[in-house]
């Protein structure tokens, strides 16, 4: 679980990062990285809607990338906001999948 300053809560944030911020798009997963100049932690939301899938698997999802992002924290730039939406291809997707395109999508971003 991501800590609590390592996360977007307000919905005003993530319209702001979706609407601002640099897109990166994958397979599974779009990749939204707003870079603030603030000294604070990175902090990251997700956006995983019923297309997904049943609500069993859009937390099943959630949780994933949640656990990817919590790994590639330190790769971030502090004040950078990172909001990810999960398409409904990856309902089927993998671990090993989701990681790399996150991490290939924060490198080249937010890094």
């Amino acid at each position: 679980m991501l800590a609590r300053p390592n996360r977007l809560t307000r919905g005003a944030d993530y319209k702001a990062v979706v609407r601002r911020g640099a897109r990166c798009a994958s397979t599974h997963t779009v990749t939204y990285v707003n870079a603030s100049g603030e000294d604070r932690a990175a902090r990251f939301g997700f956006i995983v809607s019923k297309q997904v899938g049943s609500a069993v698997v859009r937390n099943t999802v959630r949780r994933r990338l949640k656990a990817v992002c919590r790994d590639e924290l330190q790769r971030v730039r502090p004040g950078a906001d990172i909001v990810i939406r999960a398409l409904p291809s990856a309902a089927t997707a993998d671990f090993a999948a989701l990681r790399a395109e996150v991490s290939q999508c924060i490198a080249r971003r937010a890094a």
